[in-house]
């Protein structure tokens, strides 16, 4: 019998490329898409799609968006292939960038190809092949917040498997928003002033696509909450910003727990760091949340051993270095943009049930994100 790898999807379920045309257009770059190794799929990821495919004899990764229109924001290949053509001068965990494409007649969309890591990345649960890992985390060493830095909060001082993973993506995510955007080339990336204002606008026009029969009490509450709360919410120092740092964008070693590589880019702006750690919280389910919310499950933040969001934020100013600071206007604003984020993956499903079955109980997931957004902030009133 043949081990399946969880890591990719079962041939009957991958999504097919052109492989032909794919081909042809390495071939114009000098590269060889070798064919004698079948592409596969992999499973993670809610929206673009990536394959394992080998290239002049190594693995790579080839990235496109999903098929059809993509929801505003979302999907940019153009810029997480300017972020990553960049970052890996300053920041180790960021893949390196090999080709990109503009052309949407090869693929049907913008694409790129990654440099492979190998490594395993943590979702709802901790994967089997992670709960036996002890050893220490050796990490880069030398620069204030580096992953994995013995003594700091990426080492394995946390001593469990739940503490050590949470250190160590708090401590990536440090290091990223400790690098200077310019010393990378990236200091003219995105527009950082005005930058939770533009937010705030930005998800409260996606809300009209993504209800047109008209907004939820608990939207209009969350979004009139958030316009009146920005101008009182001090400006944050514009630093680079990931925009979805959670476990499963991060590789780790299966031994040693050591970070691989940080993947998924394509939101990557400059901003205030804060909003960063918000978005890692807005999926940080604790079981004494509403229920409803318990169906989230994007961290494994209910399972034994995991610290609560509370400890999570305090180990992140830890690890930046940086005096403790209030989340409340960050959150609200981060679980508008995840309740979006997931009405608009429950939209591609009501569009096309066959092509997003998976997506079929986000509607209800947004709603209780929204319903809950909203008592939250009617409290802070």
């Amino acid at each position: 019998m043949t081990d399946v790898d969880p890591r990719f999807r079962p041939p009957e379920a991958t999504v097919a490329q052109p492989w032909d045309r794919l081909a042809a257009e390495l071939a114009r770059h000098g590269l060889r898409l070798d064919t004698d190794v079948a592409p596969r799929q992999f499973a993670g990821g809610l929206a673009n799609l990536n394959y394992l495919v080998s290239v002049d004899g190594s693995p790579t990764v080839l990235r496109r968006p999903p098929p059809g229109p993509s929801a505003e924001g979302a999907n940019d290949m153009a810029r997480e292939w300017r972020v990553l053509r960049r970052l890996g001068a300053g920041y180790p965990l960021a893949p390196r960038g090999v080709h990109f494409c503009t052309d949407p007649g090869v693929l049907g969309a913008q694409f790129q190809l990654l440099e492979y890591r190998d490594g395993v990345t943590v979702g709802a649960t901790v994967p089997p092949a992670l709960t036996a890992a002890a050893s220490p985390s050796p990490g880069p060493a030398g620069r204030p917040g580096s992953p994995g830095r013995p003594g700091s909060p990426g080492s394995s001082g946390t001593g469990t498997v739940p503490g050590r993973l949470t250190a160590t993506l708090l401590t990536a995510m440090a290091a990223l928003h400790a690098l200077d955007p310019a010393s990378v080339g990236l200091g003219e990336l995105g527009r950082p002033e005005g930058f939770l204002e533009r937010q705030v606008e930005g998800w409260a026009r996606r809300v009209a696509a993504v209800y047109p029969d008209g907004l939820p009490a608990a939207a209009t509450a969350v979004i009139g909450w958030l316009r009146h709360a920005v101008a009182d919410v001090p400006a944050g120092e514009a630093r680079l910003i990931h925009c979805d740092f959670k476990f499963d964008n991060m590789l780790v070693d299966p031994v040693t727990l050591a970070p691989v590589a940080v993947l998924d880019w394509d939101m990557t702006t400059r901003g205030d760091p804060l909003f960063d750690l918000a978005v890692l919280l807005s999926y940080w389910i604790e079981s004494d949340d509403p229920p409803a919310l318990h169906e989230l499950r994007q961290v494994p933040s209910l399972e034994p051993g995991f610290p609560r969001r509370e400890q999570v934020a305090a180990a992140y100013f830890t690890a930046a270095g940086r005096p403790p600071a209030e989340l409340g206007f960050h959150l609200a604003l981060a679980r508008l943009r995840l309740a979006i984020a997931w009405m608009q993956l429950y939209r591609r499903f009501a569009d096309d049930p066959v092509a997003g079955p998976r997506y079929a109980g986000f509607a209800r997931i947004a709603d209780a994100v929204l319903g809950w957004t909203a008592d939250l902030t009617a409290a802070r009133t």
